[in-house]
């Protein structure tokens, strides 16, 4: 699969999935993450994170992960990790900002502004 058809993503959907990239999460510490990695410019409602999870899951970007208690129980709450899939998607959206950055490097736009 051709994950370039579905760039650019969006600043909502990459800072989930990177939330995601060390480990799997909850819903609240997705949204703790994003707000920190996006330092506060990203803040996503309760509404706005779970209708994107939904969709990150029906793209199957992320699925959802039983969390394993001590005592080797499982917990009720629910855990979002990236799939192989949403790695690769991840991967080449870095891959494709360090392109745009490289870029303006390259012709001293920094500079001129």
């Amino acid at each position: 699969m051709d994950v370039q058809a579905y760039l650019p993503l969006t600043e909502t959907t990459y800072y989930i999935l990177l939330s995601l990239a060390p480990g799997s999460r909850h819903g609240y510490a997705i949204m703790k993450e994003v707000r920190e990695l996006s330092q506060g410019q990203v803040v996503l409602s309760t509404g706005t994170l779970y209708g994107a999870l939904k969709r990150l899951l029906d793209l199957q970007w992320i699925e959802r992960v039983d969390e394993t208690k001590a005592d080797g129980s499982r917990r009720v709450r629910k855990l979002y990790g990236l799939t192989q899939l949403g790695r690769r998607v991840l991967q080449a959206e870095v891959a494709r900002l360090k392109i745009l950055i490289h870029t303006a490097q390259a012709h001293s736009i920094e500079g001129s502004l």
